[in-house]
């Protein structure tokens, strides 16, 4: 069963991908944002729409991020992998969009990788607390958080890996949306015993 909860005053998200970007994140984040009701733009970082993920999946993104330069997004959803994470931050396109997100105070979110990779090593995490991949913790500067599954300071909101992406992105749908629609959301995709 398939549900899309409509919501009021749609909201915008980028979720940048790139070849190497963790398939299990980008495609939860995509798709739960896109159940919530968000117009998701899936962007590559790459020279064509076309990457290939951490595992070989290949997925065709909407546009290239160069087209999204200069465009208003009430989130960017950044997904982890490597090399993804190290791909989406040498991107200056990226870096242009992040920057501006943050300076707005508009939601950033990453997950896995990309907290430290992208947003440690841009200054956009400022000493908030924040969580990562555990491979990736010891790059974070503010280490009080680490061992939660998600994390939410200010306008940020991170977390851990593969197995979090569904409760990272139900938590930016919280967000962007409310607890109401977060649940409406998660309801179907619940397994009752």
């Amino acid at each position: 069963m398939s549900v899309c909860v409509v919501s009021a005053g749609t909201k915008t998200v980028l979720v940048p991908i790139a070849n190497g970007s963790e398939e299990i994140e980008a495609v939860t984040i995509i798709d739960v944002l896109r159940r919530a009701g968000a117009s998701v733009t899936v962007a590559s970082v790459e020279d064509t729409r076309q990457v290939e993920m951490s595992r070989q999946v290949q997925l065709v993104a909407d546009k290239l991020i160069s087209d999204c330069v200069g465009t208003t997004f009430d989130a960017i959803a950044l997904p982890g992998g490597m090399p993804g994470a190290e791909s989406l931050c040498a991107s200056k396109h990226l870096e242009t969009l992040l920057m501006e997100q943050q300076q707005s105070g508009r939601l950033l979110s990453a997950i896995c990788a990309a907290p430290a990779v992208v947003l440690e090593s841009k200054g956009l995490l400022k000493g908030l607390k924040a969580t990562c991949h555990p491979g990736f913790q010891g790059r974070l500067a503010n280490q009080s958080a680490i061992s939660k599954r998600v994390v939410e300071a200010d306008n940020i909101i991170t977390s851990q890996a593969p197995g979090t992406a569904m409760e990272f992105s139900l938590a930016i749908v919280q967000r962007l949306f409310g607890e109401q629609v977060a649940q409406e959301v998660a309801g179907p995709m619940v397994v009752h015993s």
